[in-house]
């Protein structure tokens, strides 16, 4: 059983080291775990996971080796697809809410309530809607969802009255992760991370050194020992290019909060964001529309955006070759005498810094996706996560 969590601790993505797996073995034969399987989760969790980024990806390895166990209750995959009936919601508010108004104060003897609900997950095979015994739904007992009492446990489902001591079965980790799509924030946090390239000018300095001053003071024995600096000015130069249409059309919201996060950000020397459809040919366009006529001719970007642009790609790649490859493989408007690959070869030999962001890239080779395949040899490609969004930065502020 504990050679098959390791398994689904990598599969889903933890990066456990031999060590820290000998440590934990160390730990289960020190009984530090006891009989208790709610303390074997929070001591291997302690153990194998060294971020919270991972809790989410643990939670669902130590769900599927372990069938949904959260504590000792022994709660199974099957009983959650009993319990989580989006519909019982709906049913909750048009419920006559007296009763909840009527308590105004109530005793809870948890230690009683978890040892019914231990007992009923032995005896129970079956679904249960209503009634006052079993786990289920709509009910008046003290275990299930979208009930009518007052204190318990919930087990799947929606929050109803808000007064469960206990939730089991919730994956309370979803937004930590960084493997999950990005949202307005997290753009803006990870641009931030161009700041790296400011410059100093050739000016007397005016600023205070913050670290400069804590070191000096140190030295100094505890005195006071002020330290200023020059002060800095951006020099970046961002150029966003966007895949709009087509496949692209999901990730609409998504690419307008990276575009709003660009223009909101004030870490930049200059900001130029232009559209493409599937592949950059001999224009960009203006809009997100990519109507022709509303565009702008590569070559013009090639000599008024010099090379010291960083240039941030986001698109799918997922296009036929012939789009790829053909000179006349733009069916949207003109290729300018160059196949899509020959365009894309002509970026990277103008910008030397590029990243292509993908939001729904292949993790593995894929010679089935042809175009992604050789874009992938042409640009370094990330995923369009929070790890790969910060990545792209690196890959951007590399010297």
């Amino acid at each position: 059983m504990f050679t098959k969590f390791f398994d689904k601790c990598k599969a889903y993505g933890l990066k456990v080291t031999l060590s820290e797996w000998l440590t934990l073995q160390q730990a289960l034969s020190m009984g530090l775990c006891e009989d208790s399987i709610t303390k074997f989760y929070y001591v291997a969790r302690s153990i194998l996971v060294k971020s919270e980024t991972d809790f989410d990806k643990y939670d669902m390895a130590f769900e599927d080796c372990f069938k949904g166990i959260r504590n000792e209750d022994g709660l199974t995959k099957r009983m959650l697809e009993w319990l989580d009936k989006p519909e019982m919601n709906e049913m909750l508010h048009e419920m006559d809410k007296e009763y909840l108004n009527s308590v105004e104060s109530f005793n809870i003897d948890k230690d009683d309530v978890e040892k019914k609900y231990k007992q009923r997950m032995k005896e129970q095979d079956s679904e249960h809607n209503g009634g006052c015994y079993w786990i289920g739904t709509m009910g008046k007992t003290s275990f299930g969802n979208t009930g009518g009492n007052i204190g318990g446990i919930r087990v799947g489902g929606g929050t109803g009255y808000q007064s469960a001591f206990q939730v089991v079965g919730a994956r309370k980790y979803r937004d930590f992760r960084d493997d999950r799509m990005l949202d307005n924030r997290q753009f803006m946090q990870a641009l931030r991370k161009l700041r790296d390239f400011s410059s100093r000018l050739d000016v007397p300095k005016t600023e205070l050194d913050i670290d400069g001053t804590i070191d000096e003071t140190c030295n100094n024995g505890g005195c006071l020992q002020i330290v200023m600096e020059k002060p800095r000015k951006n020099t970046v130069k961002l150029l966003l290019l966007m895949d709009s249409g087509g496949t692209m059309i999901p990730y609409v919201k998504l690419l307008n909060e990276l575009f709003q996060a660009v223009n909101k950000s004030n870490h930049y020397k200059d900001v130029k964001a232009y559209y493409f459809h599937n592949c950059i040919y001999s224009h960009v366009y203006n809009t997100p529309e990519c109507e022709n006529g509303d565009w702008v001719e590569t070559e013009w970007m090639f000599r008024n955006l010099d090379k010291d642009y960083k240039v941030l790609i986001v698109g799918d790649a997922a296009m036929a070759p012939e789009e790829l490859y053909a000179k006349d493989g733009n069916y949207r408007g003109p290729n300018g005498g160059y196949s899509g690959e020959e365009w894309l070869l002509r970026m990277k030999q103008k910008y030397k810094k590029i990243a292509w962001m993908n939001p729904k890239m292949s993790l593995t080779h894929a010679p089935w996706r042809e175009a992604e395949t050789r874009i992938k040899q042409i640009f370094p490609m990330l995923p369009l996560t929070v790890e790969g969004l910060n990545d792209a930065m690196a890959v951007l502020m590399k010297k």
